[in-house]
């Protein structure tokens, strides 16, 4: 067991992250370009978790290059712009404004 499991482990967890975050995007907006990051996050994440599955195997350098590959094709996909002036913080959680919110606009 080397550090670079726990490496791994955050590599997989960050892609889960931001797939996660995608799919509330989209269930707060209806974006397509949302969508369809959430679709493609789904086949990332499981391309990360065979990753990990590959590092934990003594495969370290393949196991993070798969993990590499999905971080890479989860960042590609084209998204429309949804945050105006909004924290950080908001941006990291995926805090948005609904499609059915009332508001001056």
């Amino acid at each position: 067991m080397t550090y670079l499991i726990y490496v791994a482990a955050f590599g997989a967890a960050g892609t889960a992250f931001l797939w996660i975050r995608d799919m509330r995007i989209f269930w707060r907006t209806g974006a397509a370009g949302y969508r369809r990051a959430a679709y493609i996050g789904t086949a990332c994440t499981a391309l990360s978790l065979i990753g990990c599955l590959l590092t934990a195997r003594s495969l370290e350098m393949i196991g993070l290059g798969v993990i590499l590959l999905a971080l890479y094709l989860q960042g590609r996909t084209k998204r429309e712009k949804v945050w105006d002036d909004e924290e950080a913080f908001e941006r990291c959680t995926g805090c948005v404004r609904r499609r059915d919110d009332k508001g001056s606009e």
